[in-house]
């Protein structure tokens, strides 16, 4: 049986909701009907549940507090309890980071409220509210997880950043250690190098002074003059006096080609010259003491080694562009250099300074030979001139044009003096007379620029080579080639040398080798340079042998 409706009833429910009687009456008066009293009672429900929750709800909780206190920083309410723990944690307010204290939160006065009960979940009101708080407390959540993973990306891409920045900085450092780890191993040979003195005072030649900077200006000629002439004939005939006395004999100190067999890498120096421009360009060694080795490098300096201390005697910085070509004086401490800056420098070692500069070519330097006298210099260039100089006075005696007008590559006296060879870039090999300053012999036969000549002490045979890969040997007395050293396809001659007695003969390129002469053999070869080999010499005796390469090293080669 249906049930009636009961406004007094109503009513009943109403009173555990309504504060006041007033509040009562006016919804039994305003009640015309049982729909019209229900919707009055469930509207005013929900706004007293409503604005309670909304009103009271807890900042940090989010419950509604039992004792509400309000901050008067921030405006947001919070249950004492908690907030009271969290000044005395933090002593600021957690809105807005403001300093605050206990004592400055303000109590909030409100009516106690009669909680309805707890909706069942049997009816569909129920249950939606339930899956709206559940929705509430997931779009919380989902909230909650997105700050999460703003403050994690803003926090990775920080370490990222560090990250790139600690790699560039060990990277730089890296760099820097390679550069200081390079530095020390070309400084650590200098530290035999003394503190030089005041460097003396050297006169400078008339010739190409340096401060006038101008290697195009045409220098002057002294011409060859009589005395010249007979100082050079003078020595001529010592000479060839000397080496008949020799005759065939050979030095009892010089080693045999057994010895030869023997000989092993005995010492490696890669620091003579700056690891950041690789390269030894240019060998030569004092033949009063054997000692003491000359090198030029790609780095523009020349180096002064003793390879019984192991310690660099000096270091010789003057020229603008690399040194292709070096000569130490034999009877003094005295060195000459030429570069492709068109100047050559004849330099004083103890003071590592320049004591004259010769510009005597307007081409770069190719060929460099040191008369027996020690007094003249012989140079040529690719400007297709060989030139005569004073090393004492710095004066140009005499400059000559190829007759065929093209650029010499290379030079070297003949053990005599009066007559000397130059290497062409159209593959000649051409004997010059230096008393009449005229071609008197050629040498064809190789193919490509001629990269070395060599005449051997017994002053009768001349050794060439050229990018042909082949080293060929001149009867100066026939004027013919006798003998041609084949050697691998694609093998690259870079410089030739005999030693003292003319017994044997070192080629230096694509490898080094030493040849016993006459026989022309194969001895030795040594394949310990990583990169080309660009110069050789024989120590005294031939006790040993040195060979520098543009893998920056000069290597000794003797018996272990």
């Amino acid at each position: 049986m249906r049930r009636r409706w009961n406004p007094l009833r109503t009513c009943r429910i109403a009173k555990t909701i309504y504060k006041s009687p007033e509040e009562k009456h006016a919804c039994f008066l305003s009640t015309r009907s049982r729909k019209d009293c229900r919707m009055v009672i469930g509207l005013m429900t929900a706004h007293n549940l409503l604005a309670s929750q909304v009103s009271h709800m807890g900042i940090i909780t989010n419950e509604v507090p039992d004792t509400p206190v309000i901050s008067p920083h921030s405006g947001a309410i919070f249950e004492r309890r908690i907030i009271e723990k969290y000044i005395l944690e933090n002593g600021c307010d957690p809105i807005t980071g403001k300093e605050m204290k206990v004592e400055e939160l303000i109590d909030i006065k409100t009516p106690p409220i009669v909680k309805p009960k707890p909706p069942s979940a049997t009816s569909i009101p129920a249950t939606l509210k339930t899956m709206q708080d559940e929705w509430d407390a997931l779009m919380l959540h989902s909230f909650t997880q997105r700050q999460q993973l703003q403050t994690a990306r803003q926090e990775l891409s920080h370490a990222l950043y560090q990250h790139d920045a600690a790699c560039r900085v060990i990277s730089r450092l890296n760099k820097e250690v390679a550069a200081a780890r390079e530095a020390l191993a070309t400084l650590k040979p200098q530290a035999g190098i003394g503190t030089s003195t005041a460097p003396t005072s050297i006169p400078q030649p008339a010739i190409a002074a340096e401060a006038a900077g101008n290697a195009t200006q045409p220098i002057e000629q002294a011409g060859m003059s009589a005395e010249v002439i007979q100082k050079l004939q003078d020595k001529a005939t010592v000479l060839t006096q000397e080496r008949k006395k020799r005759g065939r004999t050979v030095p009892e100190e010089l080693v045999t080609q057994e010895q030869i067999k023997t000989f092993m890498t005995v010492a490696s120096h890669p620091g003579l010259h700056s690891a950041s421009i690789p390269g030894i360009l240019a060998l030569d060694i004092n033949s009063a003491d054997h000692s003491k080795i000359l090198t030029g490098g790609n780095d523009k300096n020349a180096t002064v080694f003793n390879k019984d201390t192991e310690q660099v005697v000096a270091i010789l910085k003057g020229h603008t562009k690399k040194i292709t070509k070096v000569i130490y004086h034999p009877d003094e401490d005295t060195v000459i250099t030429g570069s492709p800056d068109m100047s050559i420098r004849i330099w004083h070692v103890p003071t590592s300074q320049t004591q004259l500069l010769l510009r005597c070519h307007d081409g770069p330097v190719t060929g460099l030979s040191l008369h027996p006298t020690g007094d003249y210099i012989l140079s040529t260039s690719s400007d297709k001139h060989w030139a005569f100089s004073d090393i004492r006075t710095g004066r140009l005696l005499t400059k000559v044009i190829d007759t065929a007008e093209v650029g010499l590559t290379t030079a070297q006296f003949h053990p005599d003096g009066l007559i000397f060879g130059t290497g062409t870039d159209d593959s000649q090999v051409k004997i010059w007379d230096l008393k009449e300053q005229s071609n008197v012999a050629n040498f064809p036969g190789h193919t490509g620029p001629i990269s070395a000549i060599s005449f051997s002490e017994n002053g009768y045979y001349l050794a060439t080579a050229a990018d042909d890969a082949c080293v060929k040997l001149w009867d100066l007395r026939k004027l013919k080639n006798f003998k041609t050293i084949q050697l691998d396809d694609g093998y690259e001659v870079k410089d030739l040398c005999f030693d003292q007695s003319g017994t044997y003969l070192a080629i230096a390129g694509t490898d080094v080798r030493i040849h016993l002469c006459k026989q022309w053999q194969d001895l030795k070869v040594f394949n310990d340079h990583t990169a080309l080999a660009t110069g050789v010499r024989f120590g005294k005796h031939a006790q040993y042998l040195a060979s520098t390469s543009m893998d920056r090293t000069l290597k000794l080669y003797a018996i272990e």
